[in-house]
């Protein structure tokens, strides 16, 4: 998932902002600071089609994420990040934490996050992260073992992927020591077309990772039916449960960056993928109250 509130850049999820086998119910407890133990629930679920959760691309702005997305079906949170451009969100770290954290107690008690597939270690800029791959797998790894009170059901590597990335064949190694389920976003950036996009991936990635499609209508890549053949082409090659969408609720502004989409916009476009989990990128930046309200009647 890339940013979509970064310098004018473009928007891809996961981020931007991202399914899978269902796997026999792998828990394990991990034990954390303070006497406090959290169990994370580390198998992958079967989801109903629609709107399952929303993103949040965590940054100053949104620090006190609220709002009511558990009206739209919401009650999973893809969390992009915990640590950005070396400034942390979680305490713990080790680097430098942003000048507010995120409370995470009352956002692990939220109706939209009552399952939570944890972002990584990333940098707004996508340059940046694909040079840094090995950096942030490394903290990656570390910041995955740390106490939340979230129930944590997945994690999340933000560094994008498409087919102009020749170094994402090196991912699979970079990610082994990572928890599973873990998930990556994908994207057609060098528009090679559905069948040539899952053909890519199938050659490298690993059986246990799973994917986020960005679908690139927010900034008009493609269109909404065009990203479902995306989908499909992905969920052949993959299986079905290692798919889920990311739909990009914004849309570029006259002048330059980016506002919410408006409901006529989004609801042909939720339509579109009947049959897909979809997550809406993003929840606090872009799915205003006034958006849900209207998407809920």
């Amino acid at each position: 998932m890339a940013s979509t509130h970064r310098q004018g850049s473009a928007v891809k999820i996961l981020g931007y902002t991202v399914s899978r086998a269902t796997l026999a119910g792998l828990l394990f407890a991990a034990t954390l600071g303070a006497g406090t133990s959290m169990l994370y629930v580390t198998h992958n679920k079967t989801l109903e089609p629609g709107i399952v959760g929303i993103v949040w691309q965590p940054d100053n702005k949104t620090v006190g994420i609220n709002g009511h997305w558990e009206k739209l079906g919401a009650r999973e949170l893809l969390v992009q990040w915990t640590v950005v451009d070396d400034q942390a969100f979680v305490a713990g770290t080790g680097l430098p934490s942003v000048p507010v954290l995120p409370d995470w107690a009352r956002i692990a008690k939220a109706p939209w996050a009552q399952d939570v597939i944890l972002g990584l270690a990333g940098y707004f800029s996508e340059n940046r992260s694909r040079d840094n791959i090995e950096q942030l797998a490394a903290v990656s790894e570390r910041i995955a073992k740390l106490p939340t009170p979230l129930h944590v059901t997945g994690w999340y590597f933000p560094a994008e992927v498409d087919p102009s990335w020749t170094r994402a064949k090196e991912l699979p190694a970079l990610l082994a020591k990572l928890p599973r389920p873990l998930w990556i976003s994908v994207y057609d950036g060098a528009n090679i077309g559905p069948a040539a996009t899952a053909e890519w991936l199938k050659q490298w990635l690993p059986n246990d990772i799973g994917v986020f499609f960005q679908d690139g209508v927010g900034v008009y890549a493609r269109t909404a039916p065009v990203a479902k053949t995306y989908a499909d082409a992905l969920s052949q090659r993959l299986g079905k449960d290692r798919v889920r969408i990311i739909v990009e609720a914004f849309r570029p502004r006259f002048g330059g960056g980016f506002r919410s989409a408006t409901v006529a916009e989004l609801k042909p476009q939720l339509a579109a993928y009947d049959g897909y989990p979809l997550y809406l990128f993003d929840g606090p930046h872009y799915v205003t109250p006034e958006l849900v309200d209207q998407l809920a009647r």
